[in-house]
């Protein structure tokens, strides 16, 4: 456990450079850039380490595995995300332990967040996933929504009991105009956080960037980036 405390510790040492670097570039300060360390498929016991480390943010995209691992961390003061694509049969169990939803991205999980939200007695925090890669009404390959139907989403998210706002999110595409180009990419996010807070200006929560761009998403302006091999190391197969 020493030798594993001491990895994570290295590891996120190098992170937390990385992002102070890149906020130094950007011309911003280090606090406008939140650290959410994504734990799929490592166990409660590294969640752990990280609180100990000063970890706050952590993100999960299978509720089989979030679900366990919330309850036994559930001491911890922290602030747990759900950045996976989510079914509405697992809305439930989600909603009991997630405080924010990285992944809104259809009408219908709108729905069922709120029903079970309000009947958990909790606000969930919602983000708007964006797909760059979706045509005009459809989603994209990793979900999401395509850009044209963000404003609609997001009016029925901040209409819904029971659901706060929060923002969008984006994955940097595989395929499509914004491939490999992520800054551009990231850029087009910031641009359509910028015309939703004119609708809803408390929605200002921009989540882009992982291991391997988070430089291109502070730069970009992002506010939160979602890290997991940079800090966690290579995942373990699934199997």
């Amino acid at each position: 456990m020493t030798d594993r405390r001491t990895q994570l510790a290295e590891n996120l040492a190098q992170v937390e450079q990385r992002i102070a670097s890149a906020c130094v570039a950007a011309g911003r300060k280090r606090e406008e850039v939140t650290l959410v360390v994504v734990t799929k498929t490592y166990p409660a016991s590294d969640v752990r380490i990280l609180h100990e480390l000063g970890v706050r943010h952590v993100a999960e995209n299978r509720d089989q595995d979030a679900a366990p691992k919330a309850a036994a961390c559930a001491d911890l003061s922290l602030t747990w995300h759900f950045v996976g694509q989510l079914q509405t049969n697992k809305v439930r169990s989600v909603a009991s332990y997630a405080d924010v939803v990285q992944s809104v991205d259809r009408t219908k999980l709108v729905t069922a967040l709120s029903a079970a939200a309000v009947r958990g007695g909790r606000e969930l925090g919602c983000l708007i996933q964006v797909a760059l890669d979706a045509e005009s009404g459809g989603r994209g390959d990793r979900g999401g929504v395509a850009p044209d139907g963000i404003e609609e989403l997001a009016d029925a998210v901040a209409a819904a009991p029971g659901l706060r706002l929060d923002g969008l999110m984006t994955v940097a595409p595989l395929a499509g105009p914004y491939a490999g180009r992520q800054r551009a990419a990231f850029d087009r996010l910031m641009e359509f956080s910028s015309r939703l807070r004119g609708n809803h200006p408390a929605a200002n929560m921009v989540s882009a960037g992982m291991s391997a761009d988070l430089e291109e998403a502070v730069a970009a302006g992002a506010t939160h980036v979602r890290v997991g091999t940079a800090v966690l190391g290579v995942r373990p197969g699934l199997g």
